[in-house]
């Protein structure tokens, strides 16, 4: 198939998993081509870029299903990253992604990466007794969506999902903000805008929670996603912050769900993932990679009483039409 798997080295199919996400978007593999190779053997056996280059080479040019991600899992124990524990998808995706752009010398790479997967929102708090309002700008590299709503009810859709994340907080009581105009705490209004979309975009669904018991617990209802997700059709004028050439390329395609089965003591990762060069999808079950349909991807959606089955957890969208 042209498609090649990573030997599992002991709980690694999340690392596994995400190498697959990061090595089949072209986007991402040209700039990892153009990073500036280290000098020494040292600094090449620790640089995470550089690391990850040779792997993608061994994958492409080998002629074997899999290949084990050896010398990769341990440079990034090297910087921090345990081997043979089980990770959390969407925070080792931070540490990938931090790690990556920490050692890429060349500033127009990293200005690249920046630009391939940083979200930026807006976060708004308005005084509700006077005209008091502070507004600050942050990146993210995620979405982190919720997946209950503010009374603990089951989002049925990623649509619910982003709604519920953009819809604007009333802060009262205990979480009254101190206002500058007013001399003291008053209630506010709270809300998050957005302002850039980019290229290749990561949603975060929170199906894992905190109970009272301090034990962490999976969320595994039924939550539907789509193949085309255009944000100018889900958030209203007042979600948004940006101008019309911005909005325009705000319509997306789904590139790559990585899915969580199991519980949250013992799980296992596996990657759904579109091939931008055959408009297939592939599962990425670790050394197994085998073609799917759009029906199998969506066996992902989740199951209430299946806790066991496979759970999407973060999905990757691409713009359709980029700048």
């Amino acid at each position: 198939t042209g498609v090649v798997g990573l030997y599992n080295l002991g709980q690694s199919c999340c690392l596994n998993s995400l190498l697959q996400v990061f090595l089949m978007n072209i986007r991402f593999t040209g700039i990892l081509r153009r990073i500036t190779v280290p000098s020494s053997p040292v600094q090449r056996r620790n640089n995470v870029p550089y690391q990850m280059l040779l792997l993608l080479e061994k994958m492409q040019c080998g002629k074997c299903k899999a290949i084990g991600p050896i010398d990769l899992a341990r440079c990034l124990s090297e910087h921090g990253v345990q081997l043979f524990v089980q990770h959390d998808a969407a925070q080792l995706f931070l540490t990938l992604w931090n790690l990556l752009k920490k050692q890429m010398k060349k500033p127009e790479l990293v200005e690249e990466l920046s630009d391939l997967y940083t979200i930026c929102i807006q976060e708004h708090l308005a005084c509700q007794k006077c005209s008091f309002e502070i507004k600050t700008k942050s990146t993210m590299l995620t979405l982190p969506l919720p997946v209950l709503d503010s009374n603990s009810h089951r989002l049925k859709t990623l649509e619910d999902c982003l709604q519920c994340f953009f819809h604007p907080e009333e802060l009262t009581g205990q979480n009254m903000c101190f206002c500058q105009q007013c001399g003291r705490k008053t209630p506010f209004l709270q809300s998050m805008k957005l302002v850039h979309l980019p290229q290749t975009l990561t949603l975060h669904l929170k199906r894992f929670c905190f109970e009272r018991s301090s034990r962490t617990h999976k969320l595994s209802h039924y939550l539907k996603f789509p193949q085309d997700l255009d944000f100018n059709a889900i958030l209203t004028e007042n979600q948004c912050q940006a101008d019309d050439s911005e909005k325009a390329t705000w319509q997306y395609e789904l590139f790559a769900v990585v899915a969580h089965s199991g519980s949250t003591s013992c799980g296992h990762y596996c990657a759904y993932i579109r091939s931008l060069t055959e408009c297939k999808w592939y599962c990425f079950n670790d050394s197994e990679v085998c073609q799917v349909s759009w029906d199998d991807v969506k066996c992902t959606y989740g199951h209430s009483s299946l806790y066991w089955r496979e759970t999407a957890y973060l999905l990757i969208y691409m713009k359709k039409h980029p700048q």
